[in-house]
């Protein structure tokens, strides 16, 4: 028997740290090479660590949402390998992960896994196994199903099922034990999860709710608890705690200031009106309002570096690529993908970007290559109404513009009359110890006269 040591592996080129949102094994499991253990959390984005052995699990050698630096040994396993009573551990980090040292390496072993499971099938209960089994069969799977692996879920496969509304019970889990693994979830056809249910017979209609019901409210008794006078505590998941901790760092660390101007985007509605059903057949995206205010903020960036910049130990970096950070709300998270070198692209090519990452968001699918490197951040807050706020910078930025809703308002003419415009607020957050009010004000007129100069539909592309 030999003792191997399992290490955190390389998430992405830039992340120097990350946790363990859930352990996908117990102390003592048996394990085969190349099935996930864990799951870890980098700059919220949810990864599986797969094991490098086969072999049992020894021992957890870090707790659950705690951050380490990346190599830290994290569990050790007793394989089969002759060797020495004392022989020295070895890290995982000298064969297949310190070989491969960024995302593509997870990727390979996210297939290998797939490739291991289809090679050595696991029979997995369902639904329509446990409709001819015995009670003595019953009792059975009810043994095996408490020991938690036939039933447990990681956190990115209960968020991506809740998001693309699949009920789990249908899906076949292509891991360990039948165990459904998140490329389960993201390949699962959710028109097709009806089809069994009408299937079903009356009976076991009214019953699979009542046990969906108990399961459910056993998995939320195990992990909420109540204070005296009735208030639930949660547990926040990986990604909440991620963005907690970006959150306080950059409140803690930058001193922030704020300007907003109001923008007449009239000539954006018009051309957007006139153009939006071209624009669709054209391209496969809709046209929306974004991109043109991301496309304004790239052109004054080029005129204005000292936005595109960070701090760095009392000195100030600035950055060659102008690399777009947009924010994209979930139901439950924030996440900010990146329009790398966003100078390169025209307006109908943000749209189609802008698009393809909001996408990958909500799906579950952002790689750490999608939300690294960004350099500044534009937040579309107006499209679930605000008209004006405050934004916390995106660490270690130094600016972040939010847009608000678009309104109808009636504003002076020239000529000393009115006219009903559409009417923008643009909010900008700047790092104070880099960027100064004059600076960030040019900043903004250059900005509000890029939004004037779309008019025609040349401007597109």
């Amino acid at each position: 028997m030999t003792i191997k040591i399992i290490e955190m592996p390389h998430l992405g080129e830039s992340v120097t740290e990350a946790s363990i949102a859930v352990w996908l094994v117990s102390e003592g499991d048996r394990i085969e090479k190349y099935d996930p253990i864990a799951e870890a959390v980098s700059d919220k984005v949810t990864t599986e660590i797969p094991s490098n052995y086969s072999g049992v699990v020894k021992e957890f050698l870090i707790d659950v949402d705690t951050d380490v630096e990346i190599g830290t040994a994290i569990v050790k396993i007793e394989t089969d390998e002759e060797g020495g009573e004392d022989e020295t551990a070895v890290s995982a980090d000298s064969t297949d992960t310190q070989e491969e040292k960024s995302e593509e390496f997870t990727d390979h072993i996210n297939e290998e896994i797939d490739k291991e499971a289809k090679r050595r099938p696991m029979k997995r209960d369902t639904e329509s196994e446990a409709k001819g089994s015995t009670t003595s069969e019953s009792s059975k799977s009810s043994a095996s199903s408490s020991d938690g692996s036939a039933a447990r879920y990681s956190p990115a496969v209960m968020r991506i099922s809740q998001e693309r509304g699949i009920d789990l019970s249908q899906v076949e889990g292509s891991g360990k034990h039948g165990r459904i693994t998140r490329k389960d979830v993201l390949t699962f056809d959710v028109e097709s999860q009806q089809a069994p249910a009408e299937k079903a017979e009356p009976k076991q209609e009214t019953q699979s709710p009542q046990r969906d019901t108990k399961s459910a409210d056993t998995s939320k008794s195990a992990t909420v608890s109540r204070t005296s006078n009735g208030d639930e505590i949660v547990p926040a998941d990986g990604i909440r705690k991620a963005i907690a901790k970006k959150m306080v760092q950059s409140t803690t660390e930058i001193p922030h200031a704020w300007l907003m101007v109001e923008a007449d985007v009239s000539n954006i509605v018009k051309l957007r009106e006139q153009t939006k059903a071209m624009f669709k057949q054209q391209e496969g995206v809709s046209l929306s309002f974004f991109p043109f205010f991301v496309k304004a903020v790239v052109q004054a960036l080029k005129k204005h570096p000292i936005i595109n910049t960070s701090w760095d130990n009392n000195s100030i970096v600035y950055h060659k690529d102008i690399n777009m950070s947009v924010a994209v709300a979930t139901d439950e998270h924030l996440f900010v993908p990146v329009i790398h070198n966003a100078d390169h692209y025209s307006l109908s090519g943000l749209s189609k970007e802008i698009n393809r990452l909001a996408t990958l968001a909500r799906d579950g699918k952002l790689s750490n290559t999608d939300i690294q490197g960004g350099t500044m951040t534009i937040n579309n807050t107006g499209s679930f109404g605000s008209v004006q706020s405050m934004g916390i910078i995106n660490h270690p930025q130094a600016a972040i513009l939010q847009v608000e809703s678009i309104t109808k308002r009636f504003v002076p003419t020239e000529d000393g009359g009115f006219k009903a415009a559409d009417m923008v607020n643009l909010c900008l957050s700047i790092d104070h110890r880099i960027i100064d009010g004059l600076q960030a004000g040019r900043f903004l007129q250059d900005v509000k006269e890029n939004l004037s100069k779309f008019s025609d539909e040349s401007d597109l592309y």
